[in-house]
């Protein structure tokens, strides 16, 4: 009984992340019809940028002692979160689903399990494995239904890979080189250093005039606040406390929270198969994060 309560303490944050990170789908979904993906973000990361800058000087966090660090630091936060972001926000934008993006960006574990051991000498074990080939089949039934062959969604589904590999390599990057840095001093850093690459290409883009519709309002607050900061932060502290490679594993998850908030929001239904499929999920991130 211990273990099992040790156990379902040690999964709490992942599944609060699990919930937040996978609203980031839905929130896309709900913003990008009344704004372009760059300006959208600049607007989410600036949002960040400031109240974590502010929480930063409230509580006079520490900031980094080098330059050095401080570039780590915002080249982590360029990786897996702006280019995570920013790939996952134009492919929706072009028709691929907040579903299925989230199923391209649950194989986040697989890449970074394989990334891992020679990157960071971290060990997968076979409860690991298994949890991880799990979360995969799990993922797959949930949203197998949803999936189609069709040439034009190539370019549209490139888009969720790139956000796939900037995920992965920033988790990396961070447990290797910033995994010391504080929350807020370093969040800040990060959303400020997306905000001015996501300015960069706003100017060298041609989107369309933001629409200060309540649906928009919505979706910026929502997604620069509790996931920018909040979803962020924990994916941080998961990050600091374990290896990668396990806190990786919660991502199968996502794409899970993506299909039940679709349903809750816009009435999307979830087939008796897909419910399965999220029971194996489950069990497979149980696995893979087990002690």
């Amino acid at each position: 009984m211990e273990r099992v309560t040790e156990s379902l303490k040690h999964l709490a944050l992942p599944l609060i992340f699990v919930v937040l990170y996978g609203s980031g789908f839905v929130g896309a979904k709900l913003g990008l019809p009344h704004a372009g993906p760059f300006s959208f973000l600049a607007l989410r990361f600036g949002l960040a940028a400031s109240v974590m800058l502010l929480i930063a000087l409230a509580i006079k966090a520490p900031w980094p002692k080098t330059w050095g660090e401080a570039l780590h630091i915002a080249c982590a936060g360029l990786l897996g979160v702006g280019t995570f972001s920013l790939g996952a926000y134009m492919s929706i934008e072009r028709g691929v689903s907040p579903a299925i993006s989230a199923l391209i960006v649950a194989l986040n574990p697989i890449l970074v399990a394989i990334a891992a051991g020679p990157l960071l000498g971290e060990k997968t074990n076979k409860g690991q494995f298994i949890g991880l080939m799990l979360g995969l089949a799990g993922v797959y039934l949930v949203l197998h239904d949803r999936l189609a062959i069709d040439p034009a969604y190539l370019a549209a589904t490139s888009l969720s890979v790139l956000a796939l590999l900037g995920l992965a390599a920033g988790n990396l990057y961070q447990k290797k080189k910033c995994s010391s840095m504080n929350l807020f001093t370093g969040g800040a850093i990060q959303t400020l250093a997306c905000t001015i690459a996501m300015c960069v290409g706003l100017l060298l883009s041609n989107e369309k005039p933001i629409q200060w519709e309540p649906e928009f309002v919505v979706a910026w607050l929502w997604t620069g606040l509790a996931i920018s900061i909040g979803a962020v932060s924990i994916l941080y502290l998961m990050i600091r406390r374990a290896e990668v490679s396990r806190v990786a594993s919660v991502f199968f998850l996502m794409p899970v929270s993506a299909a039940v908030l679709a349903y809750l929001l816009f009435g999307q239904t979830i087939g008796t198969t897909a419910m399965v499929g999220i029971g194996i999920t489950a069990l497979g991130v149980f696995l893979a994060q087990k002690r």
